[in-house]
C-alpha cells in the first residue's frame, strides 16, 4: 500500500484549480512517471504532463455553493513529520488549525524516520482532525469539501492523511480535493495578505525544496530557479547536526538561536554562484565551508556567520537576478527572508 502514494520527484510547470457544479477538481500539471500509482486512491485522469485527482460528490450542489459565504474546507496535511488539520472558509477565514509535532522522534532518530513518522501520524490523526472541527465549532456534516496533501512528501506519511480524508469524504458524501504541496505553500500568503495581487514572486523554502516561482495567476506558475544541489533546509539541518545542536525544532531554529550570541564579522564565507546570471541556488559549497570551519571556530560565531551568509545570499539571488530577468513585473518578495533577517538582527543591503 505504501507505494500507492509515492513521493513525486517532479518540477512544477503549472498548477490549476477548477470548480465544477457537483465536485471540486484539482488539476496539477507536472512532470513525473509515477502519476498512475495514485489511481487506487483517486479517480485519476492523467497523461504525461497532467494529473487530475478528485472524487465527485453525488450530492446536488450548485456553483453558488462554493462561493465565499458557503464553502468550508477541512484540510489535512501529513506529508512529513507534522500531523495537521485546519478548517478554512472560502473567503480565506481560518476557523481553526491544529498541529501535532514529532519533535521527540526527530531527536531520537536524528531526523525523520519514515516508518516511525507514519506510525505517529496514525496515532494522532483522528484526534487532530476532531480538534480542528471542535475549535471551528463545526461537525463533519457542516463541511463542504475535504482537502488533503497528495504530494510531494514521504509516501508512508502521505498515506495516513489520504486514508483519513477518503474515510471522511466517503462517510459524509463530500468532494475530496488532492492538494499539491508546493502550490499550497505558494498561495498561503494570500490568506494573510488580502491585498496581495498577481503577479507576485514566491520564494518557496520547504524541507527538501528550494524554489523561486513567479505566480502570474491562480493556477499559473513559472519556475524561475531551484537549487542545483542541496536544499537550504537540508543544509541547515546538516550544519545543526555537526554543531550538536538541539534538533527538536529542526536545524533552522536551532542555528538561529545560537546565532544571536555570535559575531558576524569575525569570519567571512564565500558567496556561491556570484557569476551566475540565473535564478538558481547552490548550498553544497557553503556546507563545505562550514564543515571546514567548525573545528577552528567558536560555534556561536559560526552560527551567526552562517545565518548572515544564507540570508544575504538568498536575498541577493532573489532580488537581483529576478528583477534583472523580469523587470516589467511588480514583484512581492520574501516575507521569510526579511522576517529571518529581523529575527537575528541583520541589516541587509542588496
Amino acid at each position: 500500500m505504501a507505494s500507492l502514494v509515492p513521493s513525486l520527484p517532479f518540477k512544477i510547470s503549472s498548477l490549476r484549480l477548477l470548480k465544477k457544479s457537483c465536485s471540486l477538481l484539482h488539476s496539477i500539471k507536472l512532470s513525473t512517471t509515477n502519476i498512475q500509482l495514485y489511481s487506487n486512491h483517486f479517480q485519476v485522469n492523467y497523461n504525461k504532463c497532467s494529473l487530475s485527482a478528485h472524487i465527485s460528490s453525488s450530492r446536488n450542489r450548485s456553483a453558488s455553493d462554493f462561493g465565499d459565504a458557503h464553502l468550508v474546507v477541512l484540510g489535512i496535511e501529513t506529508s512529513c513529520d507534522d500531523t495537521a488539520a485546519a478548517v478554512v472558509r472560502g473567503n480565506g477565514e481560518i476557523l481553526s488549525q491544529v498541529v501535532s509535532s514529532q519533535a521527540e522522534l526527530l531527536v531520537r532518530y536524528g531526523g525523520v524516520a519514515p516508518k516511525m513518522a507514519e506510525e505517529a501520524h496514525a496515532k494522532v490523526i483522528d484526534q487532530v482532525v476532531q480538534e480542528a472541527l471542535d475549535k471551528a465549532e463545526l461537525l463533519e456534516r457542516d463541511i463542504s469539501a475535504i482537502a488533503v496533501t497528495i504530494g510531494p512528501g514521504l509516501s508512508l506519511c502521505l498515506r495516513v492523511g489520504v486514508q483519513k480524508a477518503r474515510r471522511l469524504a466517503g462517510s459524509f458524501n463530500l468532494p475530496l480535493v488532492g492538494v499539491h504541496h508546493m502550490e499550497a505553500h505558494a498561495l498561503v500568503a494570500r490568506l494573510t495578505e488580502r491585498d496581495l495581487r498577481f503577479p507576485f514572486l514566491v520564494l518557496l523554502i520547504s524541507g527538501g525544496h528550494n524554489l523561486l516561482i513567479l505566480a502570474r495567476g491562480l493556477g499559473h506558475y513559472i519556475q524561475l530557479g531551484t537549487t542545483i544541489d542541496d536544499a537550504i533546509g537540508e543544509a541547515y539541518d546538516k550544519t545543526a547536526k555537526w554543531l550538536c545542536l538541539d534538533m527538536r525544532r529542526s536545524g533552522g531554529p536551532a542555528i538561529e538561536d545560537l546565532a544571536r550570541e555570535g559575531d558576524s564579522k569575525s569570519v567571512k564565507f564565500k558567496v556561491p554562484m556570484k557569476q551566475h546570471k540565473d535564478c538558481n541556488f547552490s548550498y553544497a559549497g557553503l556546507k563545505t565551508q562550514v564543515r571546514l570551519a567548525i573545528e577552528s571556530s567558536n560555534m556561536y560565531v559560526l552560527s551567526q556567520l552562517y545565518v548572515n551568509c544564507f540570508i544575504a545570499y538568498v536575498s541577493t539571488r532573489c532580488l537581483f537576478q529576478t528583477c534583472m530577468c523580469f523587470h516589467n513585473y511588480t514583484l512581492t518578495l520574501g516575507f521569510l527572508i526579511l522576517f529571518l533577517g529581523q529575527r537575528v538582527g541583520l541589516l541587509l543591503s542588496v
